[in-house]
């Protein structure tokens, strides 16, 4: 049933999950807000922590003139699950101002329009009898020897309109149901993720028997200190279980394994173990474990893999036939992408026994929970029932809310979204492929504004999968353009190790796959070699990391905003964060990016200063925290980047002059 004052469209509000927030984010709310006739109104955002007390009410502002579009952005404090609710209300004091300032210039009904002002601050005054200034405003407007002007300045002055702003009049007052907002822990919106594979840290030639001997947990520790030297908080691990021999893959996925080979890690179980289990090559459950808790001593978290799928020698198949699909021949069913085969995998079938089958996935879940690890990225959910995931991290978050999850599902645009609402906490997304800037500004815009109530992306820029041909073919001037747009245009990003040193091979022509794919060999680095010899961008990713924790406003999701550049070579995006800067200043920062790795090209860059925080014709201060350049900036201004010296500019911005 519609309220007496209609509020319509209720924002973040979804048919199908709980909009979601981070501890101390700030969210829009938005609604239409309309009621008949000519009367004003009002409208707020009351906003409820999760033990149902109000925590604030927040007016909301009509966003454009004549839309009945209304919003106010509120900031969640802890995690846990809050509320908001939306409410409106008629403004009999701001009626009465509009029509007296018609009326009283013309003469019409001057004594009657004063009194009934009178009347309505004499409400005011008998809502709050210990403040004097009503009863004082009601006074003057009965005034007769003053002035109508007068009297009716003493109404609709500031000292009035301050008086009212705390205890308004508020008639036919119109309340929302309360909408949910569950709020997670920061890491769930905010990181710098590495992705490496600890077999191949440490990894040595073997001479005698021709093949390389494994890294292990002790020997992959050792790299922690460089990454939490390049400033990145979460170290994410691919599977670190033991290795199927059945059908193993060979070098470049080759379909049959050499001597030596050690496989694909997603090819999990063996006679060893299965997803409860750590490669004996690595090392001892309790070797994790010591490599979690140094990673905690450097600053970082440590990610999981969860990937649901088995090799033929994984003891659940031998345990549990009925969760695998049987074809006709009486054979179990491996992967296939036709005409892909994967012999070397088994899928789950999660319909063949669904209570079984959650009941031990939930059990290894919190297994690893039990070993220290709070984050688990998640292989291909877009393959498993919905309702699975739905009911697990549902479960989890009721015992462990800070354990978070992240979708690693490149599949259709629906279904990547129906994982988020139903409970991950981050989302891969179509970064990779989003390369012009009309693709990246829409994209962005997309992830940053429509479906952020839901959806968090998390922007990596590589994947053992995925080698974008932006990547294979721009050289160096490639990487740091697309380390730049994801650490800055989005508050979760993320590399996958060898990215610092350009590695940009394909297995061929045409295809994303790297060549001498890590996924099936140990491909140890030579890491002091390449930092002496300068090849690697790492010095940047250390920039770009610390910036993104100096500057709060990096650290948001929804305050991406992009200005307009005369070319389409170049891109233009800030983020703002009112008072978050030095002396309670907002906290702004501007980027333009060069999107073209192999010509330089000049453009004039028109920001939009207003978004920024200024006015129209101000005149700010940007300083380059790539070249240690300041310059004095205004509406319209001259770039020019040339990707053989810096493919992008990185302002913070000062006062205005």
């Amino acid at each position: 049933m519609i309220g007496r004052i209609p509020i319509l469209d209720v924002s973040p509000v979804l048919d199908y999950g709980t909009a979601k927030a981070a501890a101390g984010e700030t969210v829009p709310v938005r609604a239409t807000v309309i009621r008949e006739g000519h009367g004003a109104l009002g409208a707020a955002v009351a906003l409820y922590d999760p033990r149902g007390r109000r925590h604030s009410l927040t007016p909301m502002r009509e966003l454009a003139p004549g839309t009945d579009r209304y919003g106010a952005d509120v900031t969640v404090g802890h995690e846990g699950r809050w509320s908001f609710s939306v409410e409106a209300w008629s403004d009999p004091v701001a009626t009465w101002r509009r029509d007296a300032a018609v009326k009283i210039p013309l003469g019409q009904d001057v004594e009657l329009t004063l009194e009934e002002g009178a009347r309505l601050f004499d409400r005011a005054a008998r809502r709050v009898p210990r403040r004097p200034g009503p009863a004082r405003v009601a006074a003057v407007l009965r005034d007769g020897s003053l002035a109508p002007e007068e009297r009716l300045a003493a109404a609709s002055g500031p000292e009035a309109a301050e008086l009212l702003a705390a205890e308004p009049l508020r008639d036919l007052v119109t309340r929302t149901r309360r909408r949910p907002l569950l709020v997670h822990r920061r890491r769930a919106l905010v990181g710098s993720w590495y992705e490496f594979f600890p077999r191949s840290e440490g990894a040595v030639m073997d001479g005698g028997a021709g093949a390389w001997r494994s890294g292990t947990f002790a020997t992959a520790a050792k790299r922690l200190p460089a990454i939490a030297d390049m400033g990145f908080d979460v170290v994410y691990l691919p599977p670190i279980h033991p290795v199927g021999r059945s059908f193993r893959k060979g070098r470049n996925n080759a379909l049959t394994a050499g001597p030596g080979d050690p496989g694909s890690v997603w090819a999990i179980g063996s006679e060893e173990g299965g997803h409860d289990a750590v490669h004996p090559d690595l090392g001892t459950l309790a070797d994790f474990e010591e490599f979690v808790a140094e990673a905690a001593e450097h600053g970082l978290e440590v990610a999981l893999d969860l990937a649901l799928q088995c090799s033929p020698d994984h003891p659940w198949v031998r345990e549990h036939p009925e969760w695998f699909t049987r074809r006709a021949d009486g054979s179990i069913a491996y992967a296939e992408n036709p005409p892909k085969k994967y012999q070397d995998i088994y899928p789950l079938n999660f319909d063949g026994d669904p209570e079984g089958l959650y009941a031990e996935v939930l059990r290894i879940v919190r297994f690893w929970m039990e070993r220290g690890v709070r984050i688990f990225r998640v292989d291909n959910p877009h393959t498993k029932p919905l309702v699975f995931w739905e009911r697990l991290l549902g479960e989890i978050a009721a015992s462990d809310p800070d354990v978070v999850f992240l979708s690693e599902a490149f599949t259709r645009p629906a279904m990547m979204a129906a994982l988020a609402r139903a409970g991950f906490h981050q989302s891969y997304t179509y970064f990779t492929w989003r390369n012009s800037k009309e693709e990246l500004e829409d994209y962005l815009t997309e992830l940053s504004a429509e479906s952020s109530a839901y959806m968090r992306p998390n922007l990596f820029t590589n994947t053992p999968d995925i080698l974008s041909a932006y990547l294979q073919h721009g050289g160096r001037p490639a990487f740091e353009v697309r380390a730049v747009l994801a650490a800055l245009g989005s508050p979760a990003w993320g590399v996958y190790s060898g990215y610092e040193l350009c590695e940009n091979t394909p297995i061929k022509p045409g295809s994303e796959e790297y060549l001498d794919s890590e996924k099936y060999q140990h491909r140890p680095r030579d890491w002091a070699a390449a930092e002496s010899a300068g090849k690697t961008i790492a010095p940047l990713l250390r920039t770009l990391n610390s910036l993104r924790r100096e500057h709060p406003a990096l650290q948001e999701l929804r305050n991406l905003r992009f200005h307009h550049v005369d070319r389409p070579e170049l891109i233009c995006f800030s983020k703002r964060l009112a008072g978050a800067g030095e002396n309670g200043r907002d906290d702004v920062v501007l980027a333009v990016v060069n999107l073209d790795p192999h010509h330089a090209h000049e453009a004039t860059v028109r920001l939009d200063l207003p978004a920024l925080g200024f006015g129209p014709d101000a005149r700010i201060t940007v300083a380059d925290q790539i070249s240690g350049d300041i310059y004095r900036w205004g509406q319209a201004n001259y770039v020019r980047l040339d990707p053989r010296f810096q493919s992008a500019h990185i302002f913070t911005v000062g006062p205005a002059e």
